[in-house]
């Protein structure tokens, strides 16, 4: 028996080799393409986001002051220690938890009711999308200045609005310690609601029109459309906006330093105003870390709880 042996001309050994050391080149070149592209965020990424980060983790093991320079003294988990058996701490976490269940099941389901409707209208979309979408560009001193405003004693709009319905105008909805998170809130709905409108208008725009026309011939009413196609089809968009929103929820801090201070009393005093007040207030940079730290321990935990809610439901309906 003979073997047959396959020559490969010494020509195509050569042509093979070039084209392959070209796509080896063509590669190196695209790697270098992309990190120069890359480079200016992560040089700024680098310098003004994970370098910072990291050196608040090592500050708040360390007696670190605005009033001196370095570090400081080492305090271990002193910092720590201290924060978890402060009262002023845990009372601002829970308001913080209170304003973020406040917030985002409105910012949610009103951003998804608003975003249906608008997806269904045949004409002034645009009008729709700029009207929901145009506050949230504000910046934040703009809005806390507009809703004070409005919630100013007997001279604001809510004052206004009370008297419409015959109710004898209060000391004010910032002024009283039951409301003033409240009114909070009310002002941050209007503000960020056009965010996660924009998002679901987007993922209601993804879906195929045939499925409607389809489910209208078999005679299904709008609202079984909604229960049944576009609920289900834009689930990946609700986990997104969901998750968002309580991170976004769990980070308040402008509105609340702009519109009450943190008053009446404490009452409205939250997480990251107790931070600054350390850090700033008191010069305890250290300590401010320590309870920026617990802080995203606790945004960390709440986050993974909501996709482990998530995933059991998935299962539940799979």
């Amino acid at each position: 028996m003979t073997t047959a042996t396959l020559t490969v001309p010494r020509a195509a050994r050569g042509r093979h080799r070039t084209a392959r050391s070209g796509y080896a080149g063509a590669t190196t070149g695209t790697a270098r393409s992309a990190w120069l592209f890359i480079a200016p965020f992560g040089i700024f990424y680098l310098a003004f986001l994970l370098g910072p980060t990291i050196y608040m983790l090592v500050m708040s093991f360390f007696n670190t002051s605005t009033v001196r320079t370095g570090l400081g003294s080492f305090a271990g988990f002193a910092n720590y220690a201290e924060m978890l058996t402060r009262a002023d701490f845990w009372s601002s976490l829970w308001h913080t938890l209170q304003f973020t269940l406040y917030t985002t099941p409105p910012l949610v389901i009103l951003a998804f009711v608003f975003a249906v409707l608008t997806n269904r209208m045949r004409r002034f979309q645009w009008f729709y999308r700029l009207a929901f979408f145009l506050p949230y560009i504000l910046p934040s001193a703009t809005i806390s200045l507009i809703w004070v405003f409005i919630f100013t004693p007997t001279t604001g709009l809510w004052a206004w609005v009370e008297s419409l319905f015959g109710m004898t105008p209060g000391s004010g909805v910032l002024s009283d310690p039951n409301t003033a998170m409240i009114g909070i809130a009310i002002a941050t709905l209007w503000w960020t609601i056009g965010f996660n409108y924009v998002l679901y208008l987007a993922g209601l725009q993804e879906i195929p029109r045939e499925l409607y026309e389809a489910a209208a011939v078999d005679g299904a009413t709008p609202w079984q459309q909604i229960r049944y196609i576009t609920i289900p089809m834009i689930s990946k968009t609700t986990t997104l906006v969901v998750l968002l929103q309580i991170i976004a929820s769990l980070k308040i801090f402008d509105q609340v330093y702009l519109m009450t201070a943190g008053g009446p009393g404490i009452s409205t005093q939250v997480t990251l105003g107790v931070i600054t007040n350390t850090a700033f207030t008191d010069n305890r940079l250290g300590a401010a870390s320590a309870a920026s730290v617990l802080l995203f321990i606790v945004i960390v935990v709440v986050a993974i709880i909501r996709q482990l809610f998530e995933r059991a439901a998935a299962q539940k309906e799979s």
